[in-house]
């Protein structure tokens, strides 16, 4: 992670007063897209009958795991691993997910680089959790994000990856959103491990990645959205 580079970026979003405060009205919980684009469906979370394992047994043994099979995911398990990181179980306002975020302000945007999962094409993909669905963003070449990555590819089935969107927390925690959003992504994150250990999958978070490189790989302009974290995940050899 290049940490001054985040660092430098955020001081566009503190102000003394929020905007909170200032009566401007809340920022959209989820970026917009292209009324054309193409979506795809996933398994609705009552549908999910995957990740039974004991809490207890499953925290410990949650390892970071580098290796993985060849084995494909299944839409099922990837609307699971989408689910428990980042889905909705109140969609009113404010909205509660799956993950805690601080005040709900929920500022992080999960990508996904699909390489084998079962029925998706191999792409770049965006989780939108209000519609439970994936956004097509577009082909792009698994040697760009491996790049990105700092060499780093483990031969995943899916890559998650998260960026963060400053002004969707700082509309209300205008000097403290650094913090809550680095917070919030590790929460996450946590969520994918605990989540892959339970249901035979495993996952190893990357930090270690070049920001300018990731951030173009998402097609993201690196200030009012920017990359923050990455997790590979694929079916283990144990």
């Amino acid at each position: 992670m290049d940490y001054n580079t985040i660092k430098s970026n955020w001081h566009l979003f503190r102000t003394t007063i929020s905007d909170q405060t200032k009566g401007v009205p809340m920022p959209p919980y989820e970026k917009e897209y292209p009324k054309d684009s193409v979506l795809i469906d996933l398994v609705p979370s009552n549908e999910i009958n995957i990740g039974t394992r004991p809490v207890y047994e499953t925290i410990i043994g949650r390892r970071s795991r580098r290796h993985f099979t060849e084995k494909p995911l299944t839409l099922m398990e990837l609307s699971y691993l989408l689910i428990c990181t980042q889905g909705i179980i109140k969609p009113q306002r404010p909205m509660f997910r799956t993950s805690p975020s601080g005040g709900a302000r929920h500022g992080l945007e999960t990508y996904l680089y699909v390489e084998n999962v079962e029925g998706v094409e191999k792409a770049l993909y965006r989780y939108l959790p209000i519609e439970h669905k994936l956004l097509w963003i577009g082909n792009k070449p698994k040697e760009d994000l491996t790049e990105a990555l700092a060499g780093q590819d483990f031969g995943p089935a899916v890559t998650f990856i998260w960026s963060v969107i400053p002004y969707r927390i700082a509309w209300r925690y205008s000097h403290a959103a650094e913090k809550l959003a680095l917070l919030d992504v590790g929460h996450v994150c946590q969520n994918l491990y605990i989540a892959c250990e339970a249901a035979g999958m495993g996952t190893c978070a990357i930090g270690a990645y070049f920001q300018e490189k990731l951030d173009k790989f998402l097609s993201i302009d690196g200030k009012k959205e920017l990359a923050i974290y990455a997790s590979p995940v694929g079916k283990t050899k144990e």
